[in-house]
């Protein structure tokens, strides 16, 4: 109980309550098209590639829209640059109802859902401005918990789609936007940590190597996260059977758990570091993924198996950005955006791998291996980089230093010149 009145205290409680509202709607809408595969499938008849292509459209989208927003973000501030992106958008979810009506109007619509995927870096960085740095991640946990608005988008989204019709899901997802616009507007406060710096002392962070490695274990916990979420109800459809609602209730139980157990994965990494954290993660994805390829004709082990995978993914999730504003305490909201963008191209990724198995072997199965050596290569390279992060900016194990240095960027060719 005392941790979390010292918890409160130390930072402003509405503006990450704000933050976590802000990444929960807009990440409900991000996945919407995945959530209404099954219906959109059966409508226009889809390939197993066509369907995996449908649904990474708005995830590499949205991954394209981050980094251009944490920069915004720098220069209006982060809560004028989260109203902003939420107006766009009710604006393109209209869109979207009014004039979807062909397998290319869904794949236009789904660059427009790309929007609501550009939230992260600035969700973050705004709930956690206010924290100091010993309880970053975990305040980053909380803010990041609002993936768990893909539990909204596959559990709400399939009944509303098959009593309405999946094009009238668009019009009625417009209006809970209303709802985090209103918190963000009244109850949010411009966090102080944040300093006037040129477009290049931004984007310092795409120039370095330790950007790059953050990027790269991001695609496998958050690619893997996003990827999968979007896929499930697509892969519980045609695998087992099942009902399109009931593929988004299964789906809904493997979300919850990698949305929850991201909290866990920030509160564990502020205490035995994320680093630690990251390389136990690591390897439980890859095992995990592989199990699941493996069980492919048991619904009930599947399920399980797919639910270890996500509090995996959730776990890393928090780890990893538990390690972002120490390395990056003063461009925290441009590296994670950047960071953000490249993990959610590695989420464009899954779906694709998972379409292009079925249609050319028959199976899921390769898929998942791809997946599953993807994240052992990236236990390999943390172990690697983490013998310098521990020798520059960070204690042993990836938690945070009682002074922290500043360590913003690496000596680059134009620095030097």
């Amino acid at each position: 109980m005392s941790l979390t009145k010292d918890f409160l205290r130390a930072g402003h409680w509405p503006t990450l309550l704000a933050s976590f509202l802000y990444f929960d709607f807009c990440f409900a809408i991000w996945v919407l098209n995945g959530a209404m595969a099954p219906f959109i499938s059966e409508t226009y008849a889809l390939t197993p590639a066509q369907k995996g292509f449908m649904i990474s459209v708005p995830i590499l989208a949205g991954a394209l829209m981050r980094f251009p927003l944490g920069v915004l973000a720098q220069y209006i501030g982060r809560k004028n640059a989260a109203l902003v992106e939420m107006g766009l958008i009710v604006a393109a979810l209209c869109f979207g109802y009014v004039f979807v009506n062909s397998y290319d109007d869904v794949l236009a619509m789904g660059v427009l859902l790309g929007i609501a995927g550009a939230s992260f870096g600035v969700a973050l960085s705004l709930g956690s401005g206010w924290y100091p740095a010993r309880y970053k991640g975990l305040a980053m946990g909380i803010a990041g918990a609002g993936n768990s608005g893909t539990v909204l988008a596959v559990l709400f989204a399939p009944p509303l789609a098959a009593k309405y019709g999946w094009q009238a899901v668009y019009g009625l997802a417009a209006f809970t936007m209303l709802l985090p616009m209103a918190v963000m507007a009244l109850a949010a406060k411009e966090p102080p940590d944040i300093e006037k710096q040129t477009l290049r002392e931004h984007t310092a962070c795409l120039f370095e190597k330790d950007g790059w490695a953050f990027s790269l274990i991001y695609v496998v916990t958050f690619g893997g996260f996003i990827g999968l979420a979007s896929f499930l109800p697509t892969y519980f459809y045609d695998q087992f059977k099942v009902s399109k609602i009931e593929a988004g209730q299964l789906t809904m139980l493997a979300t919850l758990m990698g949305s929850a157990v991201r909290v866990v994965g920030g509160a564990l990494s502020d205490r035995i570091g994320g680093v630690n954290t990251l390389t136990g993660v690591l390897a439980l994805a890859a095992i995990s993924l592989l199990l699941c390829g493996l069980a492919g004709g048991s619904l009930v082990l599947t399920t399980l198996l797919f639910m270890l995978c996500f509090a995996a993914f959730g776990a890393g999730n928090g780890a990893l950005f538990q390690l972002v504003p120490l390395r990056w305490p003063l461009s925290t909201a441009v590296a994670g955006s950047m960071i953000g963008e490249v993990g959610a191209l590695g989420g464009g990724f899954i779906p694709n791998a998972m379409g292009q198995s079925l249609q050319r072997s028959g199976t899921y199965l390769w898929g998942f291996v791809a997946i599953a050596l993807l994240a052992l290569a990236m236990l390999f390279m943390l172990r690697v980089v983490q013998i310098r992060w521990t020798r520059t900016w960070a204690e042993r194990g990836g938690r945070a230093r009682q002074v922290a240095p500043v360590v913003e960027q690496e000596p680059t060719s134009y620095q030097q010149a």
